[in-house]
C-alpha cells in the first residue's frame, strides 16, 4: 500500500500573522480561509508544486 501525506496541522496563536508569513514571505498558495466561529478558523495553504498542504 502506497501512503501519501496530504495535510499537516500547524497550530498557531495568530492566524493572520502566520498566513501572511506563509503566503507573502514563502510563496504558499491560499486554498481555503474559513471562519467557523469567532474563535475557530481554518486556513489551508499549499507550497507551489506540492500535493501536501498545511492547515
Amino acid at each position: 500500500m502506497n501512503m501519501k501525506l496530504e495535510l499537516v496541522a500547524v497550530p498557531v496563536t495568530d492566524v493572520d500573522r502566520a498566513k501572511s508569513f506563509y503566503v507573502n514571505q514563502i510563496g504558499f498558495h491560499e486554498d481555503h480561509d474559513h471562519r467557523v466561529t469567532e474563535n475557530l478558523r481554518f486556513v489551508q495553504l499549499t507550497p507551489p508544486g506540492s500535493a501536501c498542504s498545511i492547515v
